[in-house]
């Protein structure tokens, strides 16, 4: 008789039977965090809707957290603080969103007419479907409804933990995503214009790098690579790192564009050139070539046509779509900011490559 340890039709019925239990216990963990957040709805509401704070007075959160812990010994979820987070959960939502099973009630159906602009369904959806502590960061950082969801779906598109989406709201993703000025809508069909300019975004937050007040375009370029998990955690949901520097031979010359990426849900690749100045015109020009020879020579007939992303220190929005009318290449423009800065003395202990070459060649 075979060995379980060294049969291959065990090992990979193990492996399949491994990857159920795994998604059982997803489903199991979803399906609990959804009626945890089902009973925190229903209990703010009462909180809220029948003023019971107001009704027994100021120990009231006190008193209730004593009693449902003294009930309820191993379960979490009761403190005086959590209790008040539940009570200002139900607040934020319940003017847009009814998260109970059934909506029967004249003011529940006139809250849910409020919130014309989503799918309410899928938002409710959403909502129960990321953890609490992510709930509660939402609520006390976002400004409205629309803010919060927004947070709330890119945190289950992207996976993110509770350290990501607090650096994200920090950022104010919500801004800037969508916001960088391109040609697409006149250059790419539609629904895929909508998309690419979803992936794209102004300003751009580099405040993870750490240059020199005067720093050149080939410093940011290496900090950048050099942080290339959180430049891709910037960038956003889908880019892919290629590479810098990446050398093309057009004619009998070379030429190196900045980096470039491939973004796996628009299946192309983008080129990314960086300036460190002011936007001018003639930027797009190179930017535009460089889409061209990707297209002419790396792409395959399974990859869409290539964009290209200038990001630069600043510009002016007039003069960015003025520019970017003269193209009929797909192109964006997009500002990045850093806040922090080391002293202009400051020089990396560690060499660049250039320097190790030239060190190299001159023994």
């Amino acid at each position: 008789m075979e060995s379980l340890t060294t049969s291959s039709d065990y090992k990979k019925w193990l492996i399949d039977l491994k990857s159920q239990i795994r998604q059982s216990q997803l489903k199991a963990a979803v399906k609990v965090n959804v009626e945890l957040l089902r009973l925190y709805w229903n209990m703010g509401r009462d909180i809220a809707t029948r003023e019971l704070e107001s009704q027994w007075g100021s120990g009231f959160f006190e008193q209730l957290s004593k009693d449902l812990r003294k009930e309820f010994p191993d379960m979490d979820g009761f403190s005086v603080r959590n209790l008040k987070y539940i009570r200002q959960w139900f607040c934020f939502y319940s003017g847009s969103l009814d998260l109970t099973e059934k909506q029967t009630d004249s003011d529940s159906q006139d809250a849910l007419r409020k919130f014309s602009d989503v799918n309410r369904q899928q938002a409710v959806a959403d909502l129960l479907s990321i953890p609490w502590g992510h709930n509660i960061l939402i609520i006390t950082k976002c400004k409205n409804v629309t803010e919060a969801l927004f947070y709330v779906r890119e945190t289950l598109e992207n996976g993110w933990s509770r350290n990501v989406l607090q650096n994200m709201i920090s950022v104010n993703l919500f801004a800037a995503k969508g916001k960088a000025i391109t040609n697409f809508s006149r250059i790419l069909p539609a629904p895929i214009s909508d998309l690419a300019q979803q992936s794209l975004k102004d300003p751009y937050c580099f405040d993870f790098l750490s240059l020199r007040k005067n720093y050149d375009e080939r410093e940011l370029e290496n900090a950048l690579v050099a942080n290339i998990t959180q430049f891709l955690l910037e960038l956003g949901s889908g880019f892919a790192y290629v590479g810098r520097q990446f050398r093309l031979e057009v004619g009998d010359e070379e030429f190196f564009l900045d980096l470039l990426f491939y973004h796996l849900k628009l299946r192309r690749y983008v080129v990314i050139e960086l300036k460190t100045g002011k936007f001018k015109p003639e930027y797009l020009g190179k930017l535009g070539f460089y889409v061209t020879a990707v297209n002419q020579q790396i792409k395959s007939e399974a990859d869409n046509d290539t964009i290209g992303l200038l990001i630069c220190k600043d510009k002016d929005k007039i003069t960015a779509e003025y520019s970017l009318a003269a193209t009929n290449l797909p192109l964006g423009i997009s500002e990045y900011e850093i806040s922090r800065y080391l002293p202009e003395h400051f020089k990396s202990s560690l060499p660049t490559i250039e320097e190790i070459e030239s060190e190299l060649s001159n023994p």
